[in-house]
């Protein structure tokens, strides 16, 4: 509705001769509205409102009651079997007023968007393909609620200390901080309480105060009161993942910081078409600046080093340069991994890429170690594929044998290598062919199979070419004549025990 003192402007303007768009571009309304407004006159139309809907409460109380306080019933019921013409608002107004209804919860409080005052930070966890091959993943984002400026990175999983590095590396990245975060009940910075009453973990709050702000949880239930970041996860939903594919998490993560720290910084949004890099230029002010030499967040783990100078981290082997084979202490960082030894710093890693284990890392610029960790699993997936290459039927009886789990498996496929390598290919294939048809797995039945076979048919037995000039050597001419060793000790071994 517009003021009865600018109606008289309009018609004024127009009988001056002001066409309708520059009266719309100076008084600040729609082209419609001066419209309705020179046909009106400048008069403000009279509205009759009809009269007042009257419904007895005692009708009310007694279809709530039969309706099991479903409001929705109670409306076709009123419309279809009463006769009585009411909207659906208006019934649950009525509803209300006589204390009627399901409660309601209490509304969010209502925070203007004032600069510097908060930033919001939440997780969410989607099913991402990386290098076709969905992957369970955490997003983690940071938003400032005035200026509308994002921070967004993905994580195989999502603990205190990732949520530290996190913030470390968002608001080392902005330079400022606001003066509060608002996060919901999470464990990773709360201790105990909800909403108002919440208690931080007092090593969050620790590290909160090195960047100026303060956590603060919202209300149970009450998740729109940082609705920004809930509405920044459905942007990401709709606008970044779409139509995008991802060979590895790092691109992943790049792909990301450019979508949220580029395209989105200088993008217009809201009805506003505020642009987030003006509005941050203005909010600066109003911010805590973030000292860049703060130190990043890390994890101190204590290690030892085997015998070859391995330190085990994380499912891989890293290598303590020296020749000492003391413990090591490791500190973690989000991407980094230095190792020190009695306050001295050795060497510096970048960890292991996410999917990747068991694998052996060496300083940059030093020669590769000679020697494997003591304790590296040794896969067998070569023994496997030269196993399954030797015919139809040793892979038909690795499809069933092969049930075992860990490192019964390994050794089992070891085993079975080993045997292979002792028998003629006709052989073994036929040893497997029988083992199948049986069902035996256990390697020491396949040997008696073996065994078997090779004592009923000499045609098994692999063929031994011998040197003619065997005879020749001054061996064999020393020797031949000597005594016929005596073999009688062994058929002794042979008779049946009386006993």
């Amino acid at each position: 509705m517009i003021e009865p003192d600018k109606r008289k402007a309009i018609c004024l303007l127009h009988q001056e001769g002001m066409g309708v768009r520059e009266i719309a571009r100076r008084l600040d309304l729609s082209r419609n509205t001066v419209r309705s407004a020179i046909e009106q006159q400048g008069v403000m139309p009279a509205v009759n409102r009809k009269d007042k809907l009257h419904i007895d409460p005692e009708l009310l109380r007694r279809l709530y009651e039969q309706c099991d306080g479903w409001k929705q019933r109670v409306y076709e019921k009123l419309l279809e079997e009463e006769g009585v013409q009411v909207t659906y608002p208006t019934l649950t107004r009525m509803l209300r007023e006589l204390g009627l209804g399901r409660r309601t919860k209490e509304r969010c409080d209502r925070v203007p968007d004032e600069p510097g005052a908060e930033m919001q930070h939440d997780t969410t966890s989607y099913v991402l393909k990386l290098d076709s091959k969905p992957v369970r993943l955490v997003a983690s984002s940071l938003y400032l609620r005035y200026s509308k400026r994002r921070y967004l990175r993905f994580y195989p999983s999502f603990n205190r200390f990732k949520m530290k590095c996190f913030l470390h590396e968002a608001l080392i990245y902005w330079g400022y901080a606001a003066a509060l975060c608002i996060i919901d009940n999470t464990n990773l910075a709360r201790l105990r309480g909800t909403g108002r009453d919440a208690v931080m973990v007092p090593e969050m709050e620790r590290f909160a105060k090195q960047y100026g702000f303060k956590f603060v949880c919202h209300q149970l239930g009450h998740a729109n009161r940082k609705a920004g970041e809930e509405r920044s996860f459905w942007t990401v939903e709709t606008n970044f993942l779409p139509g995008r594919t991802f060979k590895s998490l790092a691109d992943l993560n790049a792909q990301a910081s450019e979508w949220a720290t580029v395209r989105m910084y200088h993008r217009p949004l809201t009805k506003e078409r505020l642009i987030p890099a003006k509005a941050f230029e203005h909010e600066q002010q109003y911010l805590t600046r973030v000292p860049p030499v703060l130190p990043a967040p890390y994890v101190v783990h204590e290690r030892g080093t085997d015998q070859y100078g391995y330190a085990a981290f994380g499912g891989s082997f890293y290598w303590v340069p020296g020749v000492g084979r003391e413990d090591v202490r490791l500190l973690e960082h989000s991407e980094r991994l230095k190792i020190y030894r009695r306050g001295e710093l050795l060497c510096e890693y970048a960890l292991a890429a996410h999917g990747v284990s068991n694998k052996c890392f060496s300083p940059e610029g030093m020669a590769k170690p000679q020697r494997q960790p003591k304790n590296r699993k040794q896969p067998t997936v070569e023994e496997e594929k030269r196993l399954r290459g030797a015919g139809e039927g040793v892979g038909a009886y690795l499809d069933f044998a092969l049930k075992l789990k860990g490192s019964e498996r390994h050794r089992f496929l070891r085993a079975l290598f080993a045997l292979m390598q002792q028998l003629p290919p006709a052989l073994f294939l036929k040893t497997l062919e029988r083992a199948l048809k049986y069902r035996i797995a256990t390697l020491e039945t396949i040997r008696r199979i073996a065994l078997l076979y090779m004592s009923q048919g000499v045609e098994l037995l692999p063929s031994v070419e011998v040197d003619e000039r065997l005879k020749e050597r001054d061996a064999y001419v020393q020797g031949y004549l000597s005594d016929v060793p005596d073999f009688s000790t062994y058929d002794d071994l042979l008779e049946p025990d009386d006993g």
